[in-house]
């Protein structure tokens, strides 16, 4: 099977998996090195959102242009000088060529793993059956097993429509050959922070606007507070609490309007206010499949939409971050292979926001525990970290969350936090009390020395 023609009869197979994003990819990849005969079918690029215009051209861009900051720190702090000038067209390239290349390299590795690739639009047309199609062939994939791993896509609101021309969404931004001399930034989440952060690192003039009260909202209070009190010193301007009626491209810029007559002008703007599953057109009302909300498809323990169907990744909105999908994708393949017997379970989910300064949080929060038993904090700058005073990159912090005396949850802002973030998710899963610190040797200097800082100082009541 070649990724470019269709039998036209029908086929059968195992599996079926329809999306070919970081979720469907690696539940095709995992399915076929068991053996498992599976078609792999994707409407648009391999990779997903995730390769093609999210996470890795978002953080190539960020890797990039991040000198421009680690200047700025040696140079406040008065031991280097200098300009860096980003050649952005440049970037662009080496952006398109890396995507292309892995895109290349993934269907190299599906067609030597025998995964029959099918570039087409699938639709369930009854239990057991997928009709695949494009403009000119269509075929029917009969299945024993079907996954839907077809992601979501941004959030629209009436009055907020991107043209991706001026008014831009994530895909839009990313296709830009520049950056705009000013910025306005509809959602303070992680997507619109890390792109408002390359805009800046260009040059650009950031104006944020959204209708919560802070930034980073999901993130603990003191972590988005520090946030925010950086991106202040870049001279970002930031409008919270405001509810935004419309954005509109006139003469060639970007306006917006919010509920209370205010005006909001700049060269572009970037709506980033959340996203919704790609559930519609794809059958589920064949199979009888439920779902909520905008539209994430309702899953039983075991991540089944249907009999012998299941809705991994942002399709059924448990957690909408790509390592998430794939630890369900190989969950999912494990159970059709009878390796897996018991309800999905999964260990603490990691997030983290890339940039200057970044953040991780791993396990649950002081505001999650609430009523669940004795809750304590303690933390560590990292003020008083010698890697952090090397990069005079300084302001931030580690926090440890602790329940009953063990660790429940851990979270940092500061320099290159996330650097030790799979450290942290062991020792939240584990959930360590203080003793358990003394069986492992963190190694001197090093930034991990502010999260062993931050497990041994005092724990003290959160509020």
């Amino acid at each position: 099977m070649t990724s470019n023609s269709f039998p036209t009869e029908t086929r059968s197979y195992d599996l079926v998996v329809v999306g070919a994003g970081p979720g469907g990819f690696d539940a095709a990849l995992e399915a076929a090195e068991e053996g498992i005969k599976v078609a792999l079918v994707e409407k648009d690029l391999l990779g997903g959102t995730c390769l093609n215009v999210g996470c890795i051209p978002t953080k190539m861009y960020l890797g990039a242009t991040s000198p421009v900051e680690e200047l700025a720190a040696q140079s406040k702090a008065r031991v280097a000088k200098g300009e860096i000038e980003i050649d952005f067209k440049a970037l662009c390239t080496k952006k398109d060529r890396f995507i292309a290349a892995t895109r290349k390299a993934m269907a190299q590795k599906a067609k030597k793993l025998g995964i029959d690739i099918y570039p087409a639009v699938a639709k369930v047309i009854e239990p057991g059956k997928v009709e695949v199609y494009h403009p000119e062939e269509k075929a029917v994939l009969e299945y024993k097993n079907l996954i839907l791993a077809t992601g979501s896509h941004p959030t629209v609101f009436p009055g907020l429509e991107p043209d991706n021309e001026t008014i831009l969404d994530n895909t839009g931004f990313l296709a830009l050959e520049e950056m705009p001399t000013s910025l306005l930034v509809i959602g303070a989440g992680f997507i619109g922070l890390e792109m408002a952060q390359i805009a800046h690192r260009t040059g650009c003039k950031i104006t944020v606007v959204d209708a919560l009260d802070r930034i980073a909202v999901y993130e603990d209070p003191e972590v988005s507070k520090a946030l925010q009190g950086v991106f202040k010193r870049h001279k970002w301007k930031f409008n919270l609490g405001v509810k935004v009626k419309s954005v509109t491209a006139e003469n060639g810029q970007a306006v917006l309007r919010t509920e209370d007559g205010e005006e909001f002008t700049a060269d572009k703007a970037l709506i980033a206010i959340g996203r919704r599953p790609n559930s519609a057109g794809i059958g589920l009302e064949e199979l009888g499949v439920e779902t909520a909300g905008p539209g994430f498809v309702k899953v039983n323990e075991n991540l089944e939409a249907a009999d012998n169907v299941y809705a991994i990744g942002d399709l059924n909105g448990k957690v909408l971050l790509a390592h998430a999908a794939s630890h369900q994708a190989g969950y999912v393949v494990r159970r059709i292979s009878g390796k897996a017997e018991g309800p999905y379970e999964h260990g603490p989910i990691p997030s983290i926001l890339y940039g200057s300064p970044e953040t991780m949080r791993v396990g649950l929060m002081p505001a999650d525990l609430e009523g669940k038993g004795e809750v304590k904090a303690s933390s560590f700058p990292l003020v008083a970290n010698p890697i952090a005073q090397a990069y005079a990159s300084t302001q931030g912090f580690v926090k440890v969350v602790w329940l009953d005396g063990k660790v429940a949850g851990i979270t940092a802002v500061g320099h290159h936090v996330s650097g030790f973030t799979t450290a942290a998710a062991m020792i939240v899963q584990e959930a360590w009390t203080k003793d358990d610190i003394h069986k492992v040797v963190f190694p001197h200097p090093s930034l991990d020395e502010a999260l062993l800082g931050a497990l041994k100082a005092d724990q003290v009541d959160p509020k």
